[in-house]
């Protein structure tokens, strides 16, 4: 029984990741300049879960975290000193509804693990009563 509290910790790990990942999209989805103050829009993070846990175990983790490659959000902004020659600028490739969203699918994995942990924990005492 203990390694499906090993299982589900693994998930509520992978899960707390996920939500650090949208949390810090949701932070830069305005954010048009690098690291080294020159025009570099934020690009969306995306984390990668796989099956079975870093050390090889059960359970899943966050295998990577990939940069989102899909096209930046283009805005006509002919003034702005980042626009083009066109006079666009871009922006950074984070929706605020799919963040949101994948939020909340997130949050519903992780009251799951603490679902399943809890019955876990609940079968345990009731074997261990059993057994004393």
């Amino acid at each position: 029984m203990y390694g499906l509290l090993d299982i589900s910790t693994s998930g509520l790990i992978a899960q707390r990741t996920r939500l650090n990942v949208i949390a810090a999209n949701l932070a830069n989805r305005s954010t048009l300049l690098g690291p080294d103050g020159e025009f570099e829009p934020y690009r969306r993070r995306i984390p990668i879960l796989a099956s079975g846990t870093a050390a090889g175990g059960p359970g899943v983790h966050v295998e990577a975290i990939e940069i989102d490659q899909s096209p930046l959000a283009m805005r006509y902004e002919p003034g702005s000193r980042f626009a083009d020659a066109d006079g666009y600028v871009s922006y950074p490739n984070v929706s605020p509804v799919i963040e949101q969203m994948n939020a909340m699918e997130a949050m519903r994995a992780y009251e799951a693990n603490i679902t399943t942990i809890e019955a876990t924990k609940s079968m345990m005492n009731i074997a261990f009563r059993i057994i004393a």
